[in-house]
C-alpha cells in the first residue's frame, strides 16, 4: 500500500506499459463505470489504432504503476480537433484516496492545453457520484444527460456528459 504522503509520478505512457496498463484495466474493471462486459479471456490489446501510448497517462507510486487517464478525440472530424475527451480513467484499488485520481485529471487538462485544445471533455455514468464529485471539484460541469442510456445489472443508468473549458 502506498504512504499517503507520497505524490503520484505522472510521466506518458510507454509501450512496454501495455501488460501492467491491461491488467490494471481488467481489475478494476466495475459496472460502477464500464458499460462493456466483464474482460475475458483472450484479452485484446490495451493500445490500439486509436489509442496509442502517447494518448495515455500514467500514474506511478512507489515506481509502481497504479494509474491511468486516456485522452482522445472524441469524432475523427477536423471540425472537432479542438477538444479532447477522457476516454479512460482507472486508479488500483491499494492507491485510491492518495490523490491519483485527481493527479491524473489535473495532468490531462495540462496536456489536451498543451496540444493546443480548448475544451476538455467525458462521459461519467450518473451512479457514480465518487467520480462525478471529483470531476466536478476540478472545474467539470454537467452539459448534458442522456437519461437510462445504459442497462447494466437490471437497472436503467444515465450516461453524464461534462466539459471543462481549458
Amino acid at each position: 500500500m502506498p504512504e499517503s504522503h507520497a505524490s503520484p509520478r505522472i510521466r506518458t505512457a510507454l509501450p512496454e506499459d501495455e501488460q501492467e496498463l491491461a491488467r490494471l484495466d481488467r481489475d478494476t474493471w466495475s459496472t460502477l463505470h464500464a458499460v462493456t462486459p466483464r474482460p475475458q479471456p483472450p484479452y485484446r490489446p490495451f493500445f490500439d489504432e486509436r489509442h496509442l501510448p502517447e494518448d495515455h497517462l500514467v500514474a506511478e507510486l512507489d515506481r509502481r504503476l497504479v494509474g491511468y487517464i486516456r485522452l482522445a478525440f472524441p469524432t475523427p472530424l477536423a471540425s472537432n480537433t479542438h477538444v479532447r475527451q477522457i476516454q479512460g480513467l482507472a486508479v488500483s484499488d491499494a492507491a485510491r484516496g492518495h490523490g491519483v485520481g485527481r493527479a491524473l485529471i489535473r495532468a490531462a487538462a495540462e496536456e489536451a492545453r498543451r496540444r493546443g485544445a480548448r475544451r476538455l471533455t467525458l462521459r461519467v455514468l450518473g451512479h457514480n457520484t465518487p467520480a462525478r464529485k471529483l470531476y466536478e471539484s476540478e472545474g467539470f460541469v454537467v452539459e448534458g444527460v442522456l437519461p437510462e442510456e445504459f442497462f447494466l445489472e437490471g437497472a436503467y443508468v444515465d450516461d453524464v456528459v461534462m466539459g471543462l473549458r481549458l
